[in-house]
């Protein structure tokens, strides 16, 4: 396998760590992430002064001359396959998926082929980049298998770092929408006692507590008191559905991006979403208060009502914005159309 010597030198104040510096002062052509410097250092791919170093916490000073051994980008081991894909913008260094519901984004055990990744490989071919080292689509944020909606990769090192910067920056605009149990809002006393539940005074909901694995089941998330990663979610109500209001169409903006976030926050306010087979419970609509058709079609919905409506980005190389909009997919306009919502609201998000 070939590889690419590339030589720098330390500049002035350099961070405490090796990794931190080469991070700072490597050449930014080269997108090269402090993660994947973590790695070649401990692979005896850095040399300081002549001299190899790899640990990463070594101390470095100004004028030290590196030198880093960047081996050619590896084929990766997961294969191609012809799937089709909504494509919303591509250029050289991104693309923008419409994803369906029921398509898994990476492989992992029980999902080993038929991902977006596999589709990607396909669909992008020799115009990847060795992004981490591999010739593969930088994946820099997910959403779940059922859940459809845009979303974001890189195809080149220096797009998956500038869109990781991002993303980890909370600067990313990611609008969800979804169909609702309920409907919130701030005349409900339950709602107002509940800790981490704010409106403001337009009536948006502010979701705010700390997320973690559930203690029993690893495959969930829950609110916790300690602990936990912080997540932020708020939410604002689109539409309602019968009478009295039973159910409601929401945008859901996240602050954060916490792995379940939507769903667990909204469960956790007690207005879980229609059709969600982990936060849902067995929870049903009343019959009195819906159309029969909304209540049949609610009841049957084979997936969590939620779809990421908004993707909003500052483009990492360009630096152009970059705004994206997707309507509600077939199956969760229908139900809308079934709670009595008509052909449902303008795509069109604020």
């Amino acid at each position: 396998m070939g590889s690419t010597r590339l030589s720098f030198a330390i500049a002035a104040n350099p961070p405490p760590r090796l990794d931190k510096a080469l991070s700072r002062d490597a050449p930014e052509a080269e997108s090269l992430s402090r993660t994947r410097l973590a790695r070649l250092i401990a692979d005896g791919a850095v040399r300081v002064n002549t001299v190899m170093v790899t640990d990463v916490k070594a101390h470095v000073s100004e004028g030290d001359m590196v030198e880093v051994t960047l081996p050619d980008a590896t084929e990766s081991h997961i294969g191609p396959e012809p799937i089709s894909l909504d494509v919303m913008f591509e250029d050289d260094d991104l693309i923008v998926i419409d994803k369906p519901a029921g398509m898994v984004v990476h492989p992992a055990p029980g999902s080993p082929a038929g991902t977006l990744v596999n589709a990607l490989l396909h669909h992008c071919g020799s115009t990847l980049s060795g992004v981490g080292g591999k010739k593969r689509p930088g994946i820099v944020h997910r959403i779940d298998k059922d859940t459809s909606g845009l979303l974001v990769v890189a195809k080149t090192d220096r797009a998956h770092h500038g869109l990781a910067a991002q993303f980890e920056a909370h600067s990313v605009e990611r609008v969800y929408r979804a169909v609702i149990h309920g409907v919130p809002g701030a005349a409900d006393p339950r709602l107002r006692g509940l800790r981490g539940v704010t409106f403001g005074s337009d009536g948006t909901m502010r979701i705010a507590t700390r997320l973690a694995r559930h203690r029993s089941d690893r495959q969930r998330q829950a609110v916790v008191e300690t602990g936990g990663r912080h997540a932020v979610t708020r939410v604002n109500v689109i539409a309602t559905y019968g009478m009295p209001a039973a159910a409601a169409l929401v945008d859901c903006r996240l602050e954060t991006g916490r792995t379940h976030q939507i769903r667990v926050h909204m469960a956790h306010v007690g207005h879980g979403l229609i059709g969600d087979p982990v936060y849902g419970g067995r929870r049903r609509l009343p019959a009195r208060a819906l159309p029969a058709e909304g209540v049949r079609a609610a009841g049957m919905f084979a997936r969590q009502a939620l779809h990421a409506a908004v993707l909003g980005f500052c483009h990492p190389v360009y630096n152009s914005h970059l705004r994206f909009e997707s309507p509600l997919p077939a199956d969760m306009a229908a139900l809308v159309r079934a709670l009595g919502g008509g052909d449902g609201p303008a795509s069109t998000v604020a």
